[in-house]
């Protein structure tokens, strides 16, 4: 009769039956767990395209480029700021600008789309209530520009915010609306008067620069939905004859306005609208080639206002010369190829129109900064992205690429003419 084999019993691994690592040493117990972190992290990072990796590091870069330049430019500043006692207050302030804004765009890079289009009336109803505060006790005013509130220990420009919310909100409507964009009456309801309240407010601040970025994001939104241009002629018409009355409504604005008409050639208007624009020009000129050297500006030293902000790119064409300025370009450039490459290959409308208009906001805008430095523009009081200080710009326009991360982690869809059919964009017709 066979006898049942008995079962030995199990033993727990020791050192001579613990596994053994390639390089022959034991294994750790807890190496399991090291693996698992691992593979979350690569999960946490992992993106479908390269587009993801190339905004992402592109994005970084020009963060910690910004970081470099706000220390180099505004250490003199701080240094009689603090009576003496650090040149590094913007430096840190605009660290911790940073380190809250790098967080939050990768938190928004992991957020799906439905997200945005689900909540997209109600973030632009948030910071549509807070750009009303400027209107309040809370309000105060810069440079004659109404655009900020004071809550205590910092300040904020709810109109950056206003930016994001209406890029998003422009995506909702817009690919809701997609198959009756052919009908002007289901453009202009609820476009014109949401648009309006929402510019508006800005205008009334009397934030010129901001409400010429503003303008660039809608009509780019407007492009990327496909709607055709005959549509968008009595608008760009009725804001043409707007802008000289919104330009009107600030005596400073005037005044530099005017000096920039007249090309600075009055000797009178050196000391006064004209001291910033020529400043910014000499510095920018002076940096020759390959510049005078990192931190080595004449300028800063209370020469130039706004040197960490405004005019940073004059500081960068003085410290790094032309090759400097060009390399902050081609960083602006690379940038707009990866917003473009996330446009051509999604056939989601929502998609394309948020990120069409992010494009021309952040991109836009740097176009507009550069031009005031290099006098083709007036003064207008618009950093520049990225890289400029200012914790309300860096933080939005943080989040606001984080956004359009989180479209690069997409499954990808096959390109126009390769499978599926492509929304037209910008019809003439």
């Amino acid at each position: 009769m066979a006898t049942k084999p008995t079962s030995l019993p199990r033993r727990r691994p020791t050192e001579s039956t613990r596994p053994r690592d390639d390089d022959g040493t034991r294994a750790a117990p807890h190496d399991g767990r090291q693996a698992a972190a691992v593979v979350a992290v690569k999960k946490l990072f992992a993106a479908e395209t390269g587009s993801f990796f190339l905004i992402l590091g592109t994005t970084l870069f020009m963060v910690v480029l910004g970081l470099v330049m706000v220390l180099s430019s505004s250490s003199v500043e701080q240094y009689i700021a603090s009576r003496h006692t650090s040149f590094f207050g913007a430096f840190v302030r605009q660290g911790v600008y940073a380190a809250i804004g790098v967080p939050l765009m990768l938190i928004a890079s992991r957020v799906p789309v439905s997200f945005w289009k689900r909540w997209a009336w109600q973030i632009l109803l948030v910071t549509v209530v807070l750009q009303l505060l400027v209107f309040t006790p809370l309000g105060y005013e810069i440079g004659g520009n109404r655009n900020w509130i004071d809550l205590g220990s910092f300040t904020a420009q709810p109109s950056e915010a206003v930016k994001l919310a209406l890029a998003i909100w422009l995506g909702m409507i817009l690919s809701v609306k997609r198959d009756l964009l052919d009908d002007w009456k289901h453009l202009a309801i609820p476009l014109v008067p949401v648009v309006g309240v929402a510019v508006g407010l800005v205008v009334l601040g009397g934030d010129l620069g901001t409400t010429m970025v503003m303008l660039l994001l809608v009509f780019a939104a407007v492009w990327f939905a496909g709607v055709r241009l005959r549509y968008l002629a009595v608008p760009v018409l009725f804001l043409a004859a707007a802008i000289p009355l919104i330009a009107s409504g600030s005596a400073s604005r005037n005044e530099r306005i005017a000096a920039w008409m007249s090309g600075c050639t009055d000797s009178s208007d050196y000391q006064a609208a004209c001291w910033q624009t020529l400043h910014g020009t000499w510095a920018l000129a002076s940096g020759g080639l390959f510049g005078v050297g990192l931190g080595n500006s004449k300028s800063k030293w209370s020469w130039l206002p706004e040197a960490d902000n405004d005019f940073i790119f004059a500081i960068i064409g003085e410290e790094l010369g032309l090759i400097g300025a060009i390399v902050v370009l081609a960083l602006f450039v690379v940038l707009a190829v990866g917003f473009v490459k996330i446009i051509r290959r999604t056939n989601d409308p929502f998609v394309r129109v948020v990120t069409g208009a992010v494009t021309a906001w952040i991109i836009g805008q740097a176009l507009i900064n550069v031009a005031v430095v290099l006098g083709l523009l007036p003064v207008l009081g618009v950093p520049l992205p990225l890289i400029s200080a200012g914790g309300s710009a860096l933080i939005v326009t943080l989040v606001a690429i984080g956004v359009v991360l989180s479209f690069a982690r997409q499954p990808e869809e096959p390109l126009a003419g390769r499978g599926a059919p492509r929304q037209r964009v910008g019809s003439l017709r």
